[in-house]
């Protein structure tokens, strides 16, 4: 197997024999690499020992603190900025915060709270405490639980890393008829903290700050439609908040946003739900929602609704988003599994007892938000909440009410059980390896796992993604066209055909999934009228794992459904592995050679700053940046698998996937010999 560059790929071949799963090597190769040293480079002394001091680690690495400069980075500073705010508002001293675009490229934060200290520090008897606090990193009143019982900022740096990459900076903060003023550069104060009288009636603080172009580049205009948007994402977490929205009008392009506006929902996380699906799609016609306060001041806010379509889950601990989930969500989810199980035996419903989790998750739409202190969340992003004993709490809270809401809405709930079961039933009969037609007016199938199935309803120009996870699975379903493309996104690793029995290959849900949406059927029962899509394309991310995965997925329909391959259905597509930006403009490298070259060729043309940015994966690309490089037909690479010769093919395979490991380390060895050549020969060892 080998991939190239071009509109008819050979995949199994006698001259890429070497080929096929080269990402192994390369991993090999990698570790290798890592052991040479060069002399040259040896000395290691006192001198180079770096001591940064202050808030220049934020400046020479903004990447460690808001991951990246790019303009997503840059946008991460308002949030910070606003978090703040918000917490002033959930601990109860604040219900308004306004937010103002301006022209020049700054933004200005202002709350009704209780305003930053100004008093002189204890442990810096010259600096007040709102100096420390924007100059110093980890300083700030969410340590303990004296200021705050709940906050989403807690490691003390959103501020100052703020102040650290703004070119200019001003904080006011209003107390009992004064008004404190400080202004800032680059992290450092311009002026020393100054005072003025101000109205009795005003309290609390106000930031205006504009990013610093030495770190982020020419571009530093602010998009007013992502500020809009994270202003009502921030109103629906907390109803008692009132946001006055601000922006100069020749900012805006587009229809949706505002030049002013007063963002309230009272009815919180509702209000956010039902904007975000079709009110008619809704099963039982009702959204089971509510919020709780306990003993333990854990406060609870959630909707949910079933909805015939494709589910989702959104959640937020502290007001931060949660993009991969964690201990709360898992709370959630065991509660309603145990409610509609216990709702079932108490109806007689003896089929109710077969529900998994995700015959629940397929259709439900639902949206949390936690408050808590002292949340632990994974890695510095915080996109997942790991507290463990949340998770309980959650399901015993969420328990109590959805018991109570089912027991009070029968009809609605004899409604969403039976719908559920059905679910339940078609995940059931996949074992058969029956065929679904695809959905029509007149025959409405649930299609299996998280499929986003597309409009159109014959095969022809249809194109199906087989994506990992929900991430990328989200990214590529707001990326695709859905007149013709659809989605599906699978669990982690899919199972090495290679090397399983047949009893764990039928029990295997991921296959199951895969060959139920295909709807062709498998080895003798395989047939190529009934594929639901014209192309099948294997779209992982765009490092060693996901060549992993790519050859995982190659490996099942090569045994599976060989003539998917040989009539010309498969294909892998090339995300970019790297984003350049210079200026205004943005560029992609789908690997490491490319970015040279790229670098290269920028430098040449233009001595601006040229920033690098490497993708984690597809989940962390935007929509419009995985339709523009991977979706879009008109811009993106996509490689068609052949096979050609069967009998090497089969060799190949087998040894590279098969059940002897020592195939695979022999062919290892084999290619960092090939590869490494002279640089293995030269070890001084």
């Amino acid at each position: 197997m080998s991939l190239v560059s071009s509109n008819q790929l050979t995949i199994i071949t006698s001259t890429s024999t070497q080929l096929v799963f080269n990402h192994m090597s390369d991993l090999f190769n990698f570790d290798q690499q890592k052991k040479l040293k060069n002399k040259e480079q040896s000395s290691y002394t006192a001198k180079d020992i770096e001591v940064l001091e202050g808030l220049e680690p934020v400046r020479k690495r903004p990447g460690m603190y808001i991951g990246g400069t790019d303009i997503t980075a840059m946008h991460h500073l308002v949030s910070e900025v606003l978090d703040n705010s918000m917490d002033e508002a959930v601990a109860g001293f604040a219900n308004l915060i306004s937010i103002t675009v301006h022209n020049d490229s700054s933004i200005t934060v202002t709350d009704n709270g209780r305003g930053i200290p100004v008093d002189n520090h204890p442990k810096f008897r010259n600096k007040s405490a709102l100096e420390v606090i924007l100059t110093t990193l980890h300083s700030g009143g969410k340590f303990s639980d004296n200021v705050y019982q709940t906050a989403g900022g807690l490691h003390g740096v959103g501020i100052s890393v703020v102040n650290a990459l703004s070119e200019h900076l001003q904080v006011t903060v209003y107390k009992q008829g004064t008004s404190f003023t400080q202004t800032y550069a680059k992290g450092q104060p311009l002026t020393p903290l100054q005072t003025a009288d101000a109205p009795k009636r005003l309290k609390g603080t106000a930031i205006t700050f504009r990013p610093d172009q030495e770190i982020f580049g020419n571009s530093t205009r602010f998009n007013p439609q992502k500020l809009y948007d994270l202003a009502k994402s921030k109103a629906y977490l907390y109803q008692g908040v009132e946001i006055e929205w601000e922006c100069h009008p020749a900012l805006i392009n587009d229809s949706t946003t505002p030049a002013k506006a007063i963002i309230h929902f009272p009815a919180g996380l509702k209000d956010y739900l039902s904007s975000k699906i079709d009110q008619d799609k809704i099963i039982a016609g009702n959204i089971f929602s509510g919020n709780r306060a306990n003993e333990e001041s854990i406060k609870l806010e959630w909707a949910i609704a079933w909805h015939d379509d494709t589910g989702f889950i959104k959640s937020y601990c502290n007001t931060i988003f949660t993009p991969l989930g964690g201990t709360h969500e898992q709370g959630i989810k065991n509660a309603l599994l145990r409610g509609l199980k216990t709702y079932g035996e108490m109806v007689g419903n003896k089929k109710a007892q077969q529900i998994i989790i995700e015959d629940i998750l397929d259709s439900a739409c639902i949206i949390m938000s936690v408050f808590f202190k002292d949340p632990v969340f994974q890695g510095q992003t915080k996109e997942k909440l790991v507290s463990p004993s949340i998770s309980k709490i959650i399901e015993n809270i969420i328990k109590d009410h959805f018991d109570h809401w089912l027991s009070s809405n029968k009809a609605a709930a004899t409604s969403l059980l039976e719908f559920i079961i059905n679910t339940a039933d078609l995940r059931i009969n996949r074992k058969n390896e029956k065929n679904v037609a695809r959905k029509t007016v007149t025959q409405k199938l649930r299609l299996p796992g998280k499929l986003a199935d597309c409009i159109k309803e014959t095969a022809q120009g249809t194109e199906l993604f087989i994506v990992e996870g929900d991430s990328a699975g989200g990214s590529a379903k707001q990326a695709r066209n859905r007149e013709n493309q659809a989605v599906l996104p699978l669990r982690g690793k899919i199972l090495n055909i290679a090397n399983s029995t047949v009893d764990k290959i039928a029990n295997n849900q991921e296959i199951q999934d895969l060959e139920i949406a295909l709807a062709c059927g498998s080895l003798k029962n395989f047939r190529i009228e009934n594929l639901r899509y014209e192309k099948i394309i294997i779209m992982t991310d765009a490092d060693i794992d996901g060549a992993h995965i790519a050859s995982l997925l190659m490996t099942f329909f090569y045994f599976r459904m060989p003539k998917l391959i040989t009539m010309g259905h498969l294909y892998i597509a090339q995300p970019p592995l790297y984003r350049l930006t210079q200026g205004s403009k943005t560029y992609y490298a789908a690997n490491e050679d490319q970015k040279s070259i790229l670098i290269k060729k920028l430098s040449k043309n233009s001595k601006s700053k040229i920033e690098t940015g490497r993708f984690k994966g597809l989940g962390e690309m935007t929509p419009a940046q995985l339709k523009e490089t991977t979706m879009n037909p008109e811009y993106r690479r996509m490689f068609k698998v052949n096979l050609q010769n069967q009998e090497e093919a089969y060799t190949i395979v087998n040894d590279l996937m098969g059940k002897k490991p020592e195939k695979r380390f022999e062919f290892i060895q084999n290619q960092a010999l090939i590869k490494m050549g002279n640089i293995i020969n030269n070890l001084d060892i």
